[in-house]
């Protein structure tokens, strides 16, 4: 059984059709990528995957439980995690304290506010847990020995690692990557690729991503589909996708 089933998904914005028809799926583990030019409707789909918006017709089904129209909350709590294309961090709260905040939906690390109030036992232990959880993940992402530093006051490729960081604390079965390599030069998207493919190796983790970056795209998805004003041009591996003329022709402009 598919991790991700999408089925006939459609939205509609004052009548114009931003995803028409949309159906696909992906495997447990797989790296799959959405691909398309400006305006072709890839990142409306991410908003309907995560609740964002909710569509005018199709189906979504998560691990066989259907999500669609769920809330971006409830979305998030049975297993899907985004970035964005513009970096969404907590500027001026540390490196580590933003890991902390995607750890705060596990419900095993939860305790009352009288807890915190008196720093009961339960209290010290579950801040000690967070505390290594959240090093252990940015050991993964080599982040963690600037764990004190403003996020703001990283650089760039490493801001894109510490939003990844951020989603995977909040143990998702699926990851949604919104242009990662977007601003980067070709070092950062170099190291982005590895730490992509470390992540799902790590991990085993199930990737969704748009990137324009054909070169990343080619060298880490194994699927593709290929958005064209919200319809399907192409689907299927992404070397024959890349392959195909029209997709070069309308999309990667060779």
């Amino acid at each position: 059984m598919a991790l991700l089933d999408v089925n006939n998904l459609s939205i509609s914005f004052g009548g114009l059709r931003a995803v028409d028809d949309l159906t696909f799926s992906i495997e447990k583990g797989e790296l799959y990528g959405l691909i398309g030019p400006n305006g072709a409707g890839k990142t409306t789909v991410f908003n309907l995957l995560t609740g964002v918006y909710k569509p005018t017709e199709g189906l979504i089904k998560l691990d066989g439980t259907d999500i669609t129209g769920h809330t971006t909350i409830d979305i998030n709590q049975v297993g899907i995690a985004r970035t964005f294309q513009n970096i969404r961090l907590f500027k001026k709260m540390s490196v580590i304290d933003n890991v902390k905040v995607g750890l705060q939906n596990d419900k095993e690390l939860s305790y009352s506010t009288l807890d915190g109030i008196l720093h009961t036992p339960k209290y010290r232990r579950i801040e000690k847990e967070i505390e290594q959880r959240a090093l252990s993940l940015l050991a993964v992402f080599g982040l963690d020995e600037e764990k004190d530093v403003l996020a703001a006051n990283l650089p760039y490729g490493k801001q894109r690692k510490l939003e990844i960081a951020r989603a995977m604390a909040t143990k998702p079965k699926l990851l949604l990557l919104d242009e990662p390599a977007a601003g980067m030069n070709p070092n950062e998207t170099a190291e982005l690729m590895e730490t992509i493919q470390l992540i799902r190796d790590k991990f085993e983790m199930t990737i969704l991503l748009i990137e324009h970056d054909m070169k990343l795209v080619g060298g880490i998805c194994e699927r593709l589909t290929v958005l064209n004003f919200g319809r399907v041009l192409r689907q299927g591996s992404t070397k024959e996708v890349l392959s195909d003329p029209e997709v070069i022709k309308a999309y990667i402009g060779e």
